[in-house]
């Protein structure tokens, strides 16, 4: 099959970096592949990819050399706009790539630039593609996150492009939504033969989606191999910061142990592990016994309603008679599906929403009429977007400036001591909007503990990391217990959820739903269902192999489960 993209002897550097981010690299990308890049935060991912539609260096400038052409078109040599055309593109930060007011519209709205007659049949073609068909007339902000996203990408499908990249595309996604979206890429892929190529962490996704795998590591390319062969390199994928799927490092752990014969070929999805794994014969189902946690309350609902002005029909109601308490030294973590309420009870919390009904107190306090900016040394809040969260040239000064407007002592000592923290160092003087989104989260924490608050909230905070960023939150969450004594995260991220919170709540349409330990959700099959939570891949293996058991680590899972050397009866 012939190639749609070739690189060759490509080198970039960033304005005044004192290295390549990419160096020499030459790869070739096959027509109609489905092809995911991993490697670990600033291995130069998103850089490629940018390199691909002529980004960089037409309106990236930087230290370019070699050649990238992608369709047929030399992307140094062609016009940007032309490029577009054949190389569609939805990023990280996609709402932004958001332009227009109601759905069709904005779908619609590159194909008019480009004075498309057709343009409003081309966006209504792409809207039915990403499965948003009968939201054309609704504005924008009736949408789910998911929902923006499909529609961000429909304004790129609308364009007939050869080639569709998606930067971390289900980041901050629910289940349902990110099926969804991946749903709708493999459609692109096996019916209209669009080749697509995903930046993604979420390697669970790659093994039941992606046709091969290229591995990044410090700006260059090391292999681009099949998926199940890629995903099988546990040891290097590890070494890369990245997260091979639960089910196959299980099966590497047995085979080091010696519980699983070296010939066996590891699983990458549950369907496969079920061939792979049994019960030991007798099995210790093991159950999660919290600590509990008897401080006085922090923050309290009371009969909270929130809800929004919309611009046609009834007002959006998020909570109606919300009640709710947060204990001091409480690890909390927020889940449900996008549009649960999850960042706006946050919002709550910091001030930055009131409700339409009812009270927010914070420490026993109302904070009603409380400037946000009052709560700040009480509660901080890490935002989903740290994008959001820069507002001067340097990270560097993002960090010390919430200290210096409140006369903060030792600023700049402590300034120096979170940039070794989250290791920021060597780019405390990069601007953050232009750092990679591991990167930028890290920053963002680090701007989120800078004035010690006693309550620290966090939405989504890991988020597009590898394993090493995501390890370094989980120790920094730690590390803040000391001075932070109350956290909340609102996340998907299960294996944060059961490897951290020792409270979960499950909020559904404005409700609490299920509140109590993982085994006390997770365990809940109803609750489940009805709020589509998707436990860790772990536990759903241990489920498949016998439905009692309770297994959200791997070391847990390994405890009850061996390789299937014989059968053995699941008591």
């Amino acid at each position: 099959m012939a190639n749609v993209i070739e690189l060759s002897n490509l080198t970039y550097s960033y304005p005044g970096a004192q290295a390549p981010t990419l160096k020499n690299i030459s790869v070739d990308i096959e027509q109609g592949d489905f092809l995911a890049i991993v490697g670990n935060n600033g291995c130069g991912k998103s850089t490629f990819c940018k390199t691909l539609n002529g980004l960089i260096p037409q309106f990236i400038s930087g230290e370019f050399s070699g050649t990238v052409n992608a369709c047929g078109l030399n992307t140094l040599e062609s016009d940007i706009g032309v490029l577009a055309q054949k190389v569609g593109y939805v990023y990280q930060d996609f709402e932004n790539q958001i332009v227009r007011p109601t759905v069709l519209d904005d779908a619609s709205y590159a194909c008019l630039n480009y004075a498309m007659p057709d343009y409003l049949d081309r966006g209504r073609r792409a809207l039915e593609r990403c499965g948003l068909t009968g939201k054309e007339q609704d504005f924008i902000w009736q949408l789910s996150g998911g929902q923006t996203h499909l529609l961000a990408l429909a304004g790129a499908v609308s364009l007939k492009p050869e080639v569709l990249i998606l930067d971390e595309p289900i980041a901050q996604l629910d289940p349902m939504h990110a099926d969804r979206i991946y749903g709708v890429l493999r459609q692109l892929n096996q019916q209209y033969g669009k080749t697509i190529i995903v930046i993604e962490h979420h390697t669970e996704y790659i093994a039941d989606y992606c046709k091969h795998v290229m591995l990044m590591k410090d700006g260059q390319v090391q292999w681009t191999l099949p998926t199940r062969e890629a995903l099988c390199r546990v040891e290097e994928l590890q070494d890369c910061n990245i997260f091979p799927p639960q089910v196959t490092i299980a099966a590497h752990r047995m085979q080091q142990q010696g519980a699983l014969s070296p010939a066996v070929h590891l699983p990458t999805t549950v369907d496969e592990g079920r061939d792979v794994f049994t019960p030991k014969a007798q099995p210790t189902w093991l159950s999660f016994v919290p600590t509990p946690v008897m401080g006085e309350p922090v923050v309290e609902f009371d009969h909270v309603g929130v809800s929004y002005r919309t611009v046609k029909g009834d007002p959006h109601q998020v909570y109606r008679d919300l009640n709710l308490t947060i204990r001091r030294g409480e690890k909390i973590a927020l889940i449900g599906s996008n549009g649960a309420g999850k960042s706006t009870l946050m919002k709550l919390m910091v001030g930055l929403l009131k409700p339409s009904s009812g009270d927010v107190r914070l420490n026993g306090s109302s904070i009603r009429s409380v400037k946000a900016e009052a709560l700040s040394r009480q509660v901080s809040m890490v935002y989903q977007n740290p994008e959001d969260m820069f507002i001067k040239d340097s990270i560097g000064k993002d960090i010390a400036y919430a200290m210096e407007v409140r006369g903060y002592p030792d600023t700049q000592a402590r300034t120096q001591q979170l940039l070794q923290r989250f290791r920021l160092e060597a780019l405390q003087d990069r601007d953050g909007r232009l750092l990679s989104g591991g990167q930028m989260r890290r920053a963002s924490l680090a701007i989120g503990i800078a004035l010690n608050p006693g309550i620290l909230l966090l939405d989504e905070p890991t988020a597009n990391l590898d394993i090493a960023t995501r390890k370094e939150i989980m120790r920094t969450l730690s590390d803040v217990k000391a001075t932070t004594e109350t956290v909340v995260i609102a996340t998907h991220d299960m294996q944060l959820v059961c490897e951290w919170a020792d409270r979960i709540i499950v909020l559904c349409q404005g409700q609490v739903v299920a509140d109590g330990n993982r085994d006390q959700v997770f365990g809940n099959r109803d609750v489940v269902a009805q709020v589509g939570i998707r436990p860790p891949e772990i536990f759903s293996m241990g489920q498949a192999l016998c439905p009692q058991s309770l297994c959200y680590t791997i070391d847990e899972f390994l405890n009850c489960f061996t390789g299937r050397s014989g059968a053995y009866a699941c008591g």
